[in-house]
C-alpha cells in the first residue's frame, strides 16, 4: 500500500488515478498511523512553498513525517512535494522545509518564460537502473517557476535543462526520492517512474 499524503493541498487524485491505473494499492490520507502502516509515501505539492508547509505543520504531520522517513520508509515528492524535500525555499520569503536533501529552491531567472510549462527531456547525470525502464529519450512534463539549487551533486540523479537553467528532474538520496516535473501526467515514462518507485525503490 502507498500512502499519499494529504494536507489539504496537492494533486491527489491525479497520482491516486496514475497507481491504480498500474494497478497499484494506494490510500490518501492525513492520518499518521495510517501513513505508518504503508509501504511508502508519496508527498504531491502544487501551490506555494510556504502555504504548503504551514498545511504539513498545521495538519500535524512534519514531526510524523519526517520520523517515518528517518526509519526508512521510502519517500517520493512530487513537484512542489520534491521541492519540500530540500532544506528551505525563497518563495514569499524564507521559509523551511523537510531538510530531507541540502539545497534551497529558488526561483528561476531565465529570458525563457516563467514558469516553465511543458515537456523537456530527462538527462541522467550517470548510469542508473531506472533508465532501463525508460525510453531512450524520456521527456517528462514540467509546470514550475522554483528549482533546487546548492544541492548535493551526489542527490543528482537526471536534470532538464530550461534555456541555460539546469533543472533538478529527480533527486535521490537513500530512501528520498523527487521528481520536480509530474510523473502521473508524464505519459509511458512517467508512469514507468511510478512503477519503479512503488516496486524497486527502496
Amino acid at each position: 500500500m502507498i500512502g499519499i499524503i494529504d494536507y489539504g493541498m496537492g494533486n491527489l487524485r491525479s497520482v491516486e488515478n496514475a497507481l491504480h491505473h498500474l494497478g497499484l494499492e494506494s490510500v490518501i490520507t492525513s492520518d499518521p498511523k495510517v501513513l505508518a502502516a504503508c509501504e511508502k509515501l508519496i508527498l504531491p505539492g502544487v501551490g506555494a512553498f510556504r502555504d504548503c508547509m504551514d498545511n504539513i505543520t498545521s495538519y500535524g504531520l512534519k514531526e510524523p513525517v519526517s520520523e517515518l522517513v528517518k526509519q526508512g520508509k521510502p519517500l517520493l515528492g512530487i513537484c512542489l512535494g520534491m521541492q519540500m524535500l530540500f532544506e528551505k525555499s525563497t518563495e514569499n520569503g524564507l521559509s523551511e522545509g523537510f531538510g530531507f536533501l541540502k539545497g534551497t529552491v529558488r526561483r528561476m531567472e531565465t529570458d525563457l518564460p516563467v514558469p516553465q510549462i511543458g515537456w523537456n527531456l530527462l538527462e541522467f547525470t550517470r548510469s542508473h537502473s531506472l533508465q532501463g525502464v525508460l525510453s531512450s529519450a524520456p521527456y517528462v512534463y514540467y509546470v514550475h517557476s522554483y528549482y533546487a539549487c546548492e544541492y548535493d551533486e551526489e542527490d543528482l540523479s537526471a536534470y532538464s535543462m530550461y534555456g541555460d537553467i539546469r533543472v533538478p528532474g529527480l533527486v535521490i538520496r537513500n530512501n528520498v526520492m523527487g521528481c520536480q516535473f509530474h510523473p502521473e501526467k508524464s505519459g509511458a515514462d512517467g508512469l514507468a517512474i511510478l512503477r519503479w518507485f512503488a516496486e524497486e525503490f527502496k
